[in-house]
């Protein structure tokens, strides 16, 4: 493979994880509430797969979709949007992360981001 594009919907997302409630997001699924839009199209997306991605129980599936399409689970515990991207870098958290931010900044070691020690 030469080239990837990697498209993160920000904050889109399609239903919550198990440590969802740890993190205030409870039963959010921005997907089903944009869906109720009567403006709501995403033909592109449909057709790169969004719509076949397990969990996502609106839109129309496509039988040939044109990407490669994942719903992903963090490894790490701490807020999906911010953990999500740290991991997708990669780099995996070897301690939880409050929901605001910490007052101390974070290293890096290896693909681990720990808090310095106090």
């Amino acid at each position: 493979m030469k080239r990837v594009f990697l498209i993160v919907l920000d904050s889109f997302g399609i239903g919550e994880m198990p440590d969802a409630a740890a993190y205030g997001d409870i039963n959010v699924n921005t997907l089903r509430s944009v869906s109720r839009s009567p403006y709501f199209h995403m033909e592109h997306m449909k057709n790169m797969g969004l719509f076949n991605i397990d969990g996502v129980e609106v839109g129309e599936k496509t039988d040939h979709p044109t990407a490669a399409y994942t719903r992903m689970t963090e490894r790490s515990r701490g807020k999906d949007t911010t953990i999500g991207h740290w991991e997708i870098a990669p780099a995996e958290m070897c301690c939880a992360i409050s929901r605001t931010p910490a007052h101390r900044s974070l290293r890096i070691t290896g693909t681990s981001m720990c808090a310095p020690a106090n």
